[in-house]
């Protein structure tokens, strides 16, 4: 009988151990976040619009808006690639209610219609739609309808379903799938020896409390796993070990990768999150309302260019001066919308002819994953510009942003390539088919790249 694989040791899974043990640490750490996050999105709400003087060290409202938009969320996301998802099982405000309340909740099944793949590009398209639409970077109302709005609806899923699970994050969460995805770059994860699990040699027997409702014996990846370090030492077959970066994705996503990951990733995090960020600078936006305005005057439709919506629908501001009409609304929605469809369409049939000349066309979602760096380096240096915008606007200089946004765009693409490259050679096809293969990715990333320099260089 050949022996057992060897006991994880080292400092890495030290650490690990150490999350488990430390558990209510972790629950205080959650619970202290939820305190600080509600009054940083509820107070500013009830607050007066801050004025021309007003700067974020003495505004609550600007210190709010810096403190979620500007740092938060960009390096929520920056965590993701770099520490796989630590800031769902060991941060998040939401995750932890969700949670919580699930243990006192009415326990019922998850529901077939919930357990539907295609939710978290749902939720993330609506959400980001929704948010330009009530200008949700730049007002704290509606930060507090959408945040306030997402974290009420993850405390009722908590209620109805799961018995201490966190069924909202696992299915509906709409930042979750975008989490998923990044987290397959990042070179830290729970580690879980399938040969050790099964030999039953030692360890933590009772298994543990796994909120993200994962099946830790087969877990493969850190796509769906919190990092909260439960089910560290199961076994003696759990550990935090580090991997290359992507390998997930080169390796994993041979088998793994799917439809709805394509969806969420070309169509979501790349191409509505690209409209999201364009619309507000892009020439074509300015054209399409100048004509579509002259049109409606000239057709009766006066009614379209009010701009009496209530604040909740569309940004209704006339204080600052900031209100959309009925025709901004529409227009808003279906740029973000339009963009989203073409350029996800382009790019997956980019992957498509890459497969094809690889010899594989079931090969295109695997492909498509190579494109996570773009999606995600994409999404972050547009977040950013609201943290430049405010420092800007506290007088702070800061000449090297060009150069830092053209050298992360060109990393990006050219992990995306690096990432093509490793998927093409998971299929036993020449050097020259692969190479051909790695064309069109190559077309995308210019795509994707070309796309944000649009927003950061040109326009």
């Amino acid at each position: 009988m050949s022996a057992a694989p060897g006991r994880p040791v080292g400092a890495l899974a030290a650490l690990g151990h150490t999350m488990r043990r430390h558990g209510r640490l972790i629950r205080g750490i959650q619970w202290a976040i939820v305190v600080f996050y509600g009054v940083l999105v509820v107070l500013p709400a009830f607050l007066p619009l801050p004025d021309d003087e007003a700067r974020i060290l003495n505004h609550l409202g600007l210190f709010a808006q810096f403190l979620f938009w500007g740092v938060w969320w960009p390096f929520v996301l920056l965590s993701m690639v770099l520490l796989g998802r630590v800031w769902c099982g060991v941060f998040c405000p939401e995750g932890a209610l969700s949670e919580a309340v699930s243990h006192h909740g009415r326990g019922r099944g998850i529901p077939r219609w919930m357990r539907w793949g295609g939710w978290p590009c749902t939720a993330f398209v609506i959400t980001t739609v929704y948010g330009q639409l009530v200008s949700v970077y730049q007002y704290p109302q509606a930060a507090l309808l959408v945040l306030g709005g997402s974290t009420v609806a993850a405390v009722v899923v908590g209620l109805l379903y799961g018995r201490g699970k966190r069924v909202w994050c696992r299915h509906l969460c709409p930042v979750g799938g975008v989490f998923g995805l990044l987290a397959r770059l990042a070179p830290l994860h729970f580690r879980v020896d399938r040969a050790r699990w099964e030999a039953r040699t030692g360890g933590i027997v009772a298994l543990p409390n796994c909120a993200p409702l994962i099946d830790i014996r087969r877990m493969e990846g850190a796509s769906a796993c919190h990092m909260c370090g439960r089910c560290s030492g199961q076994r003696d077959a759990v550990a935090l070990a580090l991997r290359p970066p992507g390998v997930e994705i080169s390796v994993n996503g041979q088998r793994a990768a799917g439809g709805w990951d394509t969806v969420l990733l070309l169509f979501g995090l790349i191409g509505v999150a690209m409209g999201a960020f364009h619309w507000a600078a892009s020439p074509w936006y300015v054209t399409l309302r100048v004509a579509a305005a002259d049109w409606l005057i000239e057709h009766g439709g006066v009614w379209m260019l009010a701009d009496n919506a209530p604040w909740w629908l569309l940004t209704h501001y006339p204080q600052n001066h900031d209100s959309f009409s009925w025709l901004d609304g529409a227009l808003i929605a279906s740029y973000i919308l339009a963009t989203g469809v073409l350029l996800g369409a382009a790019l997956y049939a980019l992957c498509v002819a890459g497969a094809r000349l690889l010899g594989h066309p079931g090969a295109r979602h695997h492909l498509a994953l190579a494109y996570v760096p773009l999606g995600g380096c994409g999404v972050f240096l547009g977040l950013s510009m609201t943290t430049l915008s405010m420092l800007r606007h506290e007088g702070v200089a800061l000449p090297w942003v060009g150069t830092a946004r053209a050298l992360l765009l060109a990393g990006a693409a050219a992990w995306s390539l690096w990432l093509a490259w490793r998927c093409t050679a998971r299929y036993g096809a020449s050097t020259t088919r692969r190479l051909a293969a790695l064309v069109p990715m190559a077309v995308g990333a210019l795509l994707i790249a070309g796309g944000w320099g649009l927003l950061f260089f040109w326009w």
